[in-house]
């Protein structure tokens, strides 16, 4: 197992050439681990129900800062911030309400993953005001969702024992094409599975994962998804093992959201093709208008 004393250590060469900063600021009564970089409009980045916080989109974050300010929370309880009671919709709306005030001038777009693009989706459904655009990045919650019995197999297995073998059991999950991944960049993947293993021995941070698989796996209903009134896009892997493409293609024909598919890529494209995954970003975030102006500008 990794000794506590190595996780800064790791996290730090998670972030090598990401160009952020990290600070700690008190939300919701927890203080919170935030990284921030770049400058522009502002995009706020949610990781999904992953014990190591949003440090894994790093990969992503130096590109995506050449025309945003980019910020990169570790929710309550995951990653190196402090744990709340029970990350509920509840606690979550207030913690993600307190962020975007105290970082955000003005309202940002939004891209969160997995569990917590669920929350953040019924998050815009009642404060829809504090965002100029949400991208929900393979979420369950928007269709009738069933955790598949060999996901859950792996997740159990990791949560009792989060050792290297059962570490890569998830990861061969999660990943379209593990091998290839560790082919381009084993060492940073090396880092990410030692980090991830470090944050799951610790006791507040299973419990958060426990409450949050719970909330982020509950359908939303039709009637509250409706009421977004922000741009809305989807954004998938047409791999992806996790949540199937077919509930992305169904939620997109129901509700009318555009949906982005990243080819050969599972649950995680930002890790698996960041390129590819960067290139759908910039569609379904529209952020190649901002790139453009400020190219033209200069």
């Amino acid at each position: 197992m990794v000794r506590p004393s190595a996780a800064k250590g790791l996290r730090q060469r998670l972030l090598a050439g990401a160009q952020v900063t990290e600070r700690r600021v008190g939300l919701a009564g927890a203080a919170t681990a935030l990284l921030e970089g770049g400058a522009g409009p502002p995009l706020v980045l949610l990781h999904g129900g992953i014990e190591c916080g949003g440090v894994y989109w790093a990969p992503a974050i130096a590109r995506l800062a050449e025309t945003n300010r980019v910020v990169v929370p570790d929710v309550p309880g995951l990653g190196e911030s402090d744990p709340v009671a029970r990350l509920d919709d509840v606690a979550f709306a207030d913690w993600l309400g307190e962020l975007l005030r105290a970082t955000c001038e003005e309202p940002p777009t939004l891209i969160a993953h997995s569990l917590l693009g669920s929350l953040a989706a019924r998050f815009a459904s009642a404060h829809g005001g504090l965002l100029r655009r949400l991208v929900v990045y393979a979420a369950p919650g928007v269709g009738p969702y069933r955790m598949p019995l060999g996901l859950r197999v792996v997740a159990v297995r990791f949560g009792l024992r989060p050792t290297a073998r059962n570490a890569e059991r998830f990861d061969r999950w999660a990943f379209y094409d593990f091998d290839r991944a560790l082919q381009r960049n084993a060492e940073w993947l090396d880092a990410f599975s030692a980090y991830t293993r470090q944050r799951a021995t610790v006791a507040h941070v299973k419990r958060t994962m426990r409450h949050l698989i719970t909330t982020g796996t509950k359908r939303i209903p039709d009637t509250e998804l409706r009421r977004i009134a922000v741009p809305i896009a989807l954004l998938w892997g047409r791999h992806d093992r996790f949540v199937p493409l077919g509930l992305a293609a169904e939620a997109s024909a129901r509700l009318g959201w555009p949906l982005q598919v990243i080819d050969d890529a599972g649950h995680v494209p930002h890790l698996e093709r960041t390129g590819a995954f960067l290139d759908a970003v910039q569609v379904a975030a529209e952020l190649r208008p901002a790139l453009t102006a400020e190219r033209e500008a200069r």
